[in-house]
């Protein structure tokens, strides 16, 4: 385990949030996973149940790992719980106004030494950072979804955060069985910077007529050899999360090559997040996935 950490404290019980108490909780840690919404916080540990379950039945784990891992995550509603932690993740919403207000909240709260970081995908670090008392304190710390399963964690380290908080940020994810790529703090990091135009790039492709949902992500498996298609791993990432890294991106950088795709506003504007909502480029409510154009 990381030096000095034992808590992690855990901010958001969303997918994310309860992919990084899985496997924080597995790596020996203690977990306090926070939300305001009790029915997140129940959908969550079922989720790290499920999922440690998994991981029992394909040998990755034994019986007594699952039952010592689910042990060590308390969930709760009170924020001042947190007061415990060594390090806490927030992994809220992508949205810069709820990270600011939950670190008013939370900060007052936490002792001098606490870590704090975040799990966002494209805001800036050193902008978050600023919101916050402990802006030396504070980076960057971006696990890829599912957690579980992806091996990579991006570190992206604020214009002031000091090397101890950095080294033991590296510490801590490397103890959690993750590669770190070093990132510098840019709209959207390594991975999404790539990641995101490629997508986006795809649903112009469909908005244009070039080709359907099913020939787009057929010819991107098979052709590119990617494990999933575009359109589909945009609905498992949720489209809401697509637009607001584009838009990121795009305010950011100020390029117009990163423009969101009209196609992809009109269907967050619809509603139509991806999996999480039933439907996005695919529709979820039947046995199998059917391409919504």
């Amino acid at each position: 385990m990381a030096d000095e950490i034992r808590t992690v404290g855990v901010v958001g019980a969303g997918q994310m949030g309860a992919g990084i108490a899985h496997v924080c909780a597995l790596a020996g840690y203690n977990v306090i996973l926070y939300d305001i919404a009790e029915d997140r916080l129940k959908a969550a540990l079922a989720t790290v149940e499920g999922n440690l379950a998994r991981q029992v039945s394909s040998g990755k784990i034994d019986d007594e790992e699952r039952k010592r891992s689910l042990s060590r995550i308390t969930a709760t509603r009170g924020l001042e719980k947190l007061a415990a932690a060594d390090l806490v993740v927030e992994s809220a919403t992508e949205d810069e106004t709820v990270k600011r207000k939950i670190y008013a909240e939370l900060c007052p709260i936490l002792d001098p030494e606490t870590l704090l970081a975040t799990n966002t995908s494209s805001i800036s670090i050193t902008r978050l950072a600023s919101a916050t008392d402990r802006p030396e304190r504070f980076m960057g710390i971006h696990f890829m979804n599912p957690v579980p399963v992806m091996e990579l964690v991006e570190l992206v380290r604020g214009i002031a955060t000091e090397d101890s908080t950095f080294s033991k940020a590296k510490v801590f994810v490397a103890s959690l069985g993750k590669t770190i790529a070093v990132a510098e703090d840019f709209p959207a990091f390594m991975v999404n910077r790539i990641l995101m135009p490629m997508i986006n790039e795809a649903i112009y492709t469909l908005y244009e007529g070039v080709g359907t949902v099913d020939a787009i992500d057929t010819a991107m498996r098979l052709g590119a050899h990617h494990p999933m298609g575009p359109l589909q791993l945009a609905d498992f990432v949720g489209l809401d999360t697509c637009l607001s890294i584009m838009q990121m991106l795009y305010e950011g950088l100020a390029d117009s090559k990163y423009r969101p795709c009209p196609l992809l506003v009109k269907y967050v504007e619809a509603g139509w997040l991806g999996r999480k909502t039933g439907r996005g480029f695919y529709d979820y409510r039947g046995d199998t996935p059917v391409p919504t154009r």
